[in-house]
């Protein structure tokens, strides 16, 4: 499987980066954050990410 954006994560499982802020407890700020490569989110995000996306964490990449 080739590796994924965050944002491609996201979009593959349906969610808002709205949405997706509010299932992880985050503000819509971080989630762009994130996906713009500014900041990073912790490996227990990234492995809810993982599940609600059912893309294994391995192949998501954040950019930057």
């Amino acid at each position: 499987m080739p590796r994924i954006t965050l944002e491609a994560a996201r979009v593959n499982a349906h969610l808002t980066q709205k949405e997706l802020a509010e299932i992880l407890g985050v503000s819509n700020a971080t989630v762009v954050n994130w996906e713009k490569g500014k900041t990073e989110p912790s490996l227990s995000q990234l492995k809810k990410i993982s599940e609600l996306s059912g893309i294994p964490s391995d192949f998501i990449f954040i950019p930057g």
